[in-house]
């Protein structure tokens, strides 16, 4: 069965994470993260990250922009930077990025590995063979220039990396999962999210199998062998992309910039990014989470930041909607409040902070307040 999921277009847009943000995207990522590793653990912390819909809404609770390649790369740098003086307590690390650092995921990789005192190989040729089957064995016209190598001191690991189409001016994001991960050359890839399906020359499609193996076969034969194969292969207009398999899903981000709730927003959840809606909470809310002075912007913040951790499969495939957090960069669908954002950042921080029964009842909450944004 095939490993690619889902599709999802992710439109190039210039311009970068001012400071004042994607130090608040560092310290909201690492709190995240944090609360994720304790409640469920490393592994499931992976299994996130290597889910597209997932990974989307992480980045539009971090305040990025709600649908643009450069979620990809902001979001990894700012968990690679929180993960920083933590990444040995937690267990889960961190390597490689964008452009030139993405080429150092090796060495970091066995930085890392040599601290653990764990062999680093297995890893760096994990990290190796993935960015070369996504730039080389998957002929899709994008250019691979991000890759981070997530990974656990029990060596599992996923890999989130990026190419580009010059042409079409799109990019497209490769998740990987180690644990769904049995050939590097047949159907490897957890998911896939790109722009609009174009051609592609796919060799680690399951159904190519033959085609490899004949690609091996003609290489071992003389050189008109193979431009009479290639002849023979123009006539009949050459290889496509397989259709997508039964049940994968598809995220489609459009090119426009502004966020249209009726049309990026799923009808059930239109009301979860309402104020309003919050404005009607239980009033034990603010007191099982230990806070004072909470109004309805923080309480909806802290819903969709809950969702994003409790939440299941079905109320993350609405991504969009999870940028009602904290705003977004370029001010859509408002411009980022700083001052709820750092609300959240304290309220989690406090909560992972707290003694086995306090932590417990604050969890809790956490999820009662999920379940109250799912309902209303």
């Amino acid at each position: 069965m095939s490993r690619h999921t889902g599709y999802a277009s992710l439109p190039l847009h210039g311009g970068k994470a001012p400071a004042w943000l994607f130090g608040r995207m560092v310290r909201l990522s690492r709190e995240i993260i944090i609360y994720l590793s304790s409640e469920f653990g490393t592994r499931e912390v992976l299994r996130r990250l290597s889910d597209p819909f997932w990974f989307q809404a992480f980045g539009c609770v971090l305040g990025f922009d709600w649908h643009s390649s450069g979620v990809t790369t902001t979001v990894c740098g700012a968990v690679k930077e929180g993960l920083k003086d933590v990444d040995r307590e937690l267990g889960f690390f961190a390597a490689g990025g964008k452009g030139r650092t993405s080429r150092r995921a090796p060495h970091e990789i066995a930085e890392r590995c040599d601290r653990l005192g764990r062999d680093p190989q297995p890893l760096v040729y994990a990290s190796r063979t993935a960015a070369k089957v996504d730039s080389a064995a998957v002929q899709d016209g994008y250019q691979l220039y991000h890759h981070v190598f997530f990974f656990t001191a029990a060596g599992e690991w996923c890999v989130v990396q990026q190419g580009m189409s010059d042409q079409t001016r799109m990019a497209r994001r490769y998740h990987w999962l180690s644990e769904h991960v049995e050939s590097f050359v047949d159907e490897p890839h957890e998911a896939v999210c790109c722009d609009a399906r174009s051609d592609t020359l796919n060799l680690v499609a399951h159904e190519n199998d033959a085609v490899r193996k004949a690609s091996a076969e003609l290489a071992a034969q003389p050189p008109d062998a193979t431009l009479k194969a290639l002849e023979q292969m123009a006539r009949r207009g050459g290889p496509g992309c397989p259709p997508l398999q039964p049940g994968a899903r598809t995220l489609a981000m459009p090119r426009r910039h502004e966020l249209l709730p009726e049309l990026d927003v799923a009808t059930p959840y239109l009301e979860r990014i309402l104020v309003k809606t919050y404005e009607r909470a239980p009033g034990n809310f603010e007191a099982l989470l230990g806070i004072e002075g909470v109004g309805p912007k923080t309480l909806r913040a802290l819903a969709l930041a809950s969702e994003l951790v409790h939440g299941t499969a079905a109320t993350l495939r609405d991504p969009a909607r999870f940028s009602f957090a904290h705003g977004g960069k370029d001010g859509t669908p408002f411009p980022v409040d700083k001052l709820t954002y750092d609300k959240t950042i304290e309220i989690l921080n406090k909560a992972i902070n707290r003694s086995a029964i306090d932590r417990s009842e604050k969890v809790r909450a956490f999820q009662r307040l999920a379940n109250f944004s799912s309902k209303s």
